[in-house]
């Protein structure tokens, strides 16, 4: 005779092991994601960790900025790793290598070799005190410094012209798609609708493109600190090739820094401007101008005659003389 208990343990034990794979099947799904958000997270930290956090930044500049002397800037702004490190993370080896940017200081894109251990180790003053940020952030935030520096840093330098700032080897059309789809409905379509402080000036999306497209691929990748809810590359599954495409796209747009050009009239010769003298216009002028002519030739005759009388007199003189 079969005893029910057996039967009931069993079935006990299955429902348990059930509901263990399961919780550490979300677990693992919990733990997939922590790094993407990390990432993103890290992202927006580099690029200003008080809008993020948002606190007041530090008073006066940031320790290490005394080292250098070849930037203006002071204050919140030397706070932010972006400032020392620049957009496209190559520091002084990139886009910021010369003009009002050059700092000298070194990229972060080589420090994407380096454990996660040891990039946290370098944000808390390890071994360099004067870049201890662990007064300000976390250690959940250091971390995520650190991951986007591991995993999040992308090297676009052969994509990016130096020179021109253009895309090289983008696919417009490609991008105009993707901006259609994810970025024209707060943008607008000609890239207008929204406006953005750039070096003391509103500029529509399009000029910033243009002008710094480093910063636009940082953030349509990983986002805005200032506004965490605009949608993102990185999260919609974007490549980095993806970002290229939409920044070639952005590039195209009205920007007002297109150079001005003024087309010859078509058909026209140019009038030539009126030279000085010339034939009299009108009776009066005419009148002006004989008695001008008279005058001229008037003065010359004196001093012609007076030149001849000088001379008469002078040879009078000579012969008297001889007498």
């Amino acid at each position: 005779m079969k005893r029910p208990g057996v039967g009931l343990v069993i079935l006990l034990f299955m429902i348990m092991g059930t509901w263990f794979g399961l919780a550490g099947s979300r677990a693992a799904q919990a733990q997939g994601s922590a790094p993407a958000d990390d990432l993103v997270l890290g992202a927006r930290l580099y690029d200003d960790w008080t809008e993020v956090k948002g606190v007041t930044p530090p008073a006066g500049s940031h320790p290490i900025w005394a080292r250098q002397y070849t930037n203006t800037l002071s204050g919140p702004e030397t706070w932010r790793c972006v400032t020392c490190h620049g957009w496209d993370y190559q520091g002084k080896d990139g886009a910021w290598g010369s003009g009002a940017n050059y700092t000298g200081f070194p990229g972060i894109y080589t420090a994407r070799t380096l454990p996660i251990e040891t990039l946290t180790r370098l944000l808390s003053g390890n071994p360099d005190p004067e870049h201890d940020f662990s007064a300000y952030l976390t250690p959940a935030e250091m971390r995520a410094l650190a991951v986007f520096i591991r995993e999040g840093v992308i090297d676009d330098r052969q994509y990016i012209d130096l020179v021109s700032r253009k895309v090289v080897g983008g696919d417009p059309a490609h991008g105009q798609a993707l901006y259609t789809q994810t970025c024209a409905a707060c943008h607008g379509a000609d890239g207008q609708q929204i406006t953005f402080r750039y070096q003391g000036m509103q500029v529509s999306l399009a000029s910033l493109a243009v002008q710094d497209p480093w910063r636009f691929l940082h953030r349509t990748r990983f986002g805005v600190a200032r506004a965490p809810e605009m949608p993102i590359g990185f999260t919609l599954g974007w490549s980095p090739q993806d970002g290229r495409d939409v920044l070639a796209y952005a590039q195209s747009l009205p920007s007002g820094l297109e150079p001005q050009v003024t087309p010859p009239l078509a058909g026209q010769a140019p009038t030539p401007a009126p030279l000085p003298g010339g034939p009299a216009q009108n009776f009066l002028t005419g009148i002006l101008t004989a008695l001008g002519a008279m005058a001229t030739s008037l003065g010359f005759a004196l001093l012609l005659g007076g030149l001849l009388v000088g001379i008469l007199l002078v040879v009078v003189w000579i012969l008297r003389s001889r007498k």
